[in-house]
């Protein structure tokens, strides 16, 4: 302030205290010092599915931080630098997110598997987990029984569109009949109970749950092979986001010190005990 004139000092004195005491109060500034790239200065916006399901994020409340996605999602905001009530939480629908064009999020988490064909339109950090598929039936219905591959063919099947479910019954089953698909896992489960469709597949995690909790007399026939691209699910975020490479290395990070490892045990298990269908 050497330089400011005498005749202006006090002033000038007067607008830097303001000016500090603004600084001190604002909320603009990431805890790294550089907000590039962040919806809201200062804050992690993070988003999720309009429902968020167990195992993934508990009572359908990611704030509470409990679930697997949830509990994933704080670790790395951890790593970024953000305390919890920095983390600010949106809902998105599945194919909105992947869709080209701004997003109202920093990163959003809600099972993305990385694809080339995505990465067209959106980016994604590294892997944090590595989803199986597996096949889910009714007890009693023309699943049950079923032990192999070639005994799926001549059923019909069901899958979310444009999930590797959907892939994976094309790629893993190769059907006769055309399998059926919906615009979300509530409807495909719909489906399944009131008998429209034979089967349905699901990611492992998820075909837990839904056999043990909301798919009343269900069972899981088997896990399916590995089809195609390996089932690696990433955050994903807005195409060339200046964040991409340090949500990165935050997963990475949390992969090395066995954080990641704690998470994934914790809220999905081990997966043994379900037969692999050949």
């Amino acid at each position: 302030m050497s330089r400011i004139r005498p005749l202006i000092a006090a002033a000038g004195a007067a607008a830097l205290a303001l000016s500090l005491a603004a600084c001190a109060s604002s909320p603009s500034s990431t805890p790294s010092g550089d907000d590039e790239g962040y919806v809201t200065p200062g804050k992690l916006t993070i988003a999720t599915g309009e429902t968020a399901y167990y195992p993934y994020v508990i009572d359908d409340d990611p704030a509470s931080g409990e679930g697997f996605e949830a509990a994933v999602a704080y670790a790395v905001a951890e790593k970024l630098g953000f305390d919890a009530d920095d983390v600010e939480w949106v809902r998105t629908s599945f194919e909105s997110a992947i869709a080209p064009g701004p997003k109202n999020f920093d990163f959003n988490i809600q099972q993305y598997t990385i694809t080339d064909e995505r990465k067209q339109a959106v980016d994604f950090s590294s892997p944090y987990y590595q989803a199986s598929q597996a096949v889910v039936a009714i007890e009693g219905g023309a699943a049950d029984g079923v032990d192999s591959i070639a005994g799926l063919k001549d059923l019909v099947i069901g899958a979310m569109a444009g999930s590797t479910s959907a892939t994976t019954i094309d790629e893993a089953i190769a059907p006769n009949v055309a399998p059926q698909l919906y615009n979300s896992n509530d409807d495909a489960v719909a489906a399944l109970k009131a008998g429209q469709i034979d089967a349905l597949v699901l990611d492992l995690p998820t075909a837990y749950y839904a056999t043990g909790v909301y798919i009343e007399g269900s069972f899981i026939v088997g896990e399916l092979p590995g089809a195609g691209i390996p089932d690696e699910w990433g955050l994903l975020l807005p195409k060339d986001s200046p964040l991409t490479a340090k949500v990165t290395k935050a997963l990475d990070e949390l992969r090395e010190d066995g954080t990641l490892a704690k998470i994934t045990d914790e809220w999905l298990g081990s997966g043994q005990g379900v037969t692999l269908l050949k």
